[in-house]
């Protein structure tokens, strides 16, 4: 055996290891399975590839065997493509995301989103009684701008048209209440990170308006309108204040409660998925305003507002949760 094929098989044995760890990630992804890789896998993707082109400059610089050059040429190349190749279309990565991301990310804050829809209950449950023991309580709790005159001293008539007209008045306060609706969501999940206790009143807050109004109409008779006329866009407004609620509940118990890792390993990796399913709250919004803008405009008739609202929520139900999920967008 030559000195060259020595120090070139103890070359080999020495570097070997991770250009077959390479090798192997790079026979997943090309495989279609990328998004079956862990965190761990993608961090040593990079790391792997500088040092296979370390090796293929030193197999170079000292001209060992040729095959070997080759080989590593060739491992080099297909690394490159995955690391640094062209993306995938616009298109194809938007529909990886209704496709598969979203409605994954919403089924991993289901128990978060359960309590965020009960928090809100009881905020709505409380506010409610309290309101219609006193009326008085109507002005502590929903904020003069928000209510737009709307409280206990307006009449029945006076409620019904805001009911039923849609321009003037009503189209401010719907305006207002979407504005308010949206931010109390970006709030829900901004502050998620002081374990959860911001994101936990802001709900019951929200709640505690929602039951307000309600209150209100129901003493002057108008109960059922009134839920129609929120239906038609609050059943996915909210929702969506529910789902962001769930994603800050979600970062703030891994900060609270980390396991094993570290906080801010903790708050990380929550945060990936609560920032995917707070992408989706900001599509769910923009649904809302459509309804709330035409929809409840152009529907006048309580049970159609209704339906639309119930068959708004069923479909976002179906969606989220027992619609197939596809692991692999290209297999």
């Amino acid at each position: 055996m030559s000195a060259s094929d020595l120090s070139s098989g103890r070359f080999r044995a020495a570097r070997e290891h991770d250009w077959d760890r390479l090798e192997a990630l790079i026979d997943r992804v090309e495989r279609g399975r990328a998004p079956l890789l862990s965190d761990e896998d993608l961090f040593e993707l990079p790391v792997l590839y500088r040092a296979t082109l370390s090796s293929l400059s030193v197999a170079r610089e000292t001209s060992l065997d040729a095959n070997l050059v080759a080989y590593l040429e060739s491992l080099a190349t297909r690394a490159y493509f995955i690391l640094y190749g062209v993306q995938p279309p616009l298109w194809h990565r938007i529909s990886g995301f209704f496709a598969h991301a979203w409605p994954k990310a919403i089924r991993a804050i289901g128990r978060e989103t359960l309590v965020a829809v009960l928090l809100m209950l009881v905020g709505a449950l409380a506010a409610y009684l309290m309101v219609i023991r006193d009326p008085a309580w109507f002005y502590a709790i929903v904020p003069e701008d928000l209510a737009g005159g709307r409280g206990p001293q307006a009449s029945p008539d006076e409620l019904r048209a805001v009911l039923y007209h849609s321009e003037g008045p009503l189209a401010l306060f719907a305006a207002m209440l979407f504005t308010h609706n949206a931010q109390i969501s970006l709030m829900c999940f901004a502050l998620g990170f002081a374990f959860g206790v911001p994101t936990v009143l802001l709900l019951l807050y929200n709640g505690c308006i929602l039951g307000a109004f309600l209150a209100i109409h129901v003493s002057k008779g108008l109960g059922l309108q009134a839920v129609a006329w929120l239906s038609i866009h609050g059943t996915t407004e909210l929702f969506a204040i529910a789902l962001a609620g769930a994603a800050g509940l979600h970062i703030g118990m891994a900060v609270a409660f980390p396991g094993r890792a570290s906080r801010g390993d903790a708050a990380v990796s929550a945060g990936r998925t609560a920032a995917i399913a707070m992408l989706g709250v900001v599509v769910m919004l923009g649904v809302a305003g459509m309804l709330e803008g035409v929809g409840r405009q152009v529907v006048q008739n309580d049970a159609a507002r209704a339906a639309i609202g119930g068959v708004a929520l069923l479909g976002w139900l179906l969606y989220f949760y027992l619609m197939p999920v596809r692991e692999d967008l290209d297999g």
